[in-house]
């Protein structure tokens, strides 16, 4: 049995895809008993929108009215994920992993860099140079014409009774002038980036990413829960 089952849910809206991941995460904790399957939902956000966190400053980061974003068919939503305010929309591939900490020995630090780290090797795989930022979440590329990272991909999650929920977006091929509506994960100054500005023409389809980012990360949820099978009886750090 594959200890992780990817969902593919093609385009759908943020409302619909958090009820699955809501679905999913009970799904998971109940699974702990028996060592069932964790879960990957994929999928592209349409209608466009952007995701607002609890944080008391993070709504300033959204630099439009109400109003405005309506006339562009953008939802604005409230989200209980960590991070800030970013957009999702077509082009972009959004990754939900519910998953089980406790069966791979994870706390949230090292959950989020595992996550940076499968993206990593997924963009090396499609011929793309990405690394951390050990002051900003996520994952980031340096292009000849930019004196400063560009962030290609964001991070935030939640995590209840260590079953974590919502995840990463990557932009493949979005509409990069989506992110002029906000200050993208709040970070002033830092820009963004996609993998058809960094690739062209060479740019993978989104089915191509979506096959490779599933690869890698079920190959990384599998060596962490044998290897904390393996050191049964430590606590995990």
């Amino acid at each position: 049995m594959q200890l992780l089952q990817v969902k593919d849910l093609g385009r759908m809206s943020y409302a619909r895809a958090l009820e699955l991941q809501r679905a999913a995460h009970a799904e998971v904790l109940a699974a702990r008993r028996n060592q069932g399957q964790m879960q990957l939902l994929l999928v592209e956000h349409d209608p466009q929108v952007i995701t607002v966190s609890r944080r008391p400053d993070a709504a300033q980061n959204v630099l439009v009215s109400p109003q405005r974003l309506a006339q562009l068919g953008v939802e604005c939503v409230e989200t209980d994920r960590g991070g800030d305010v970013t957009w999702h929309g077509p082009g972009q591939l959004v990754a939900y992993p519910i998953l089980d900490l406790e069966r791979m020995g994870l706390r949230i630090h090292g959950y989020m860099r595992l996550l940076e780290e499968t993206v990593i090797e997924v963009l090396a795989d499609m011929g793309v140079a990405a690394h951390r930022d050990a002051k900003a979440t996520g994952v980031w590329v340096r292009t000849k014409d930019q004196p400063r990272d560009l962030k290609i991909c964001a991070l935030g999650v939640r995590v209840s009774r260590w079953v974590c929920m919502h995840g990463m977006a990557l932009n493949v091929n979005p509409d990069l002038d989506a992110f002029n509506l906000i200050v993208p994960c709040g970070l002033t100054g830092r820009g963004v980036t996609s993998m058809r500005e960094c690739l062209g023409e060479k740019c993978p389809s989104m089915e191509h990413v979506k096959a490779t980012l599933a690869q890698k990360l079920s190959q990384a949820v599998a060596t962490h829960v044998a290897a904390t099978i393996n050191l049964s009886g430590q606590v995990p750090s």
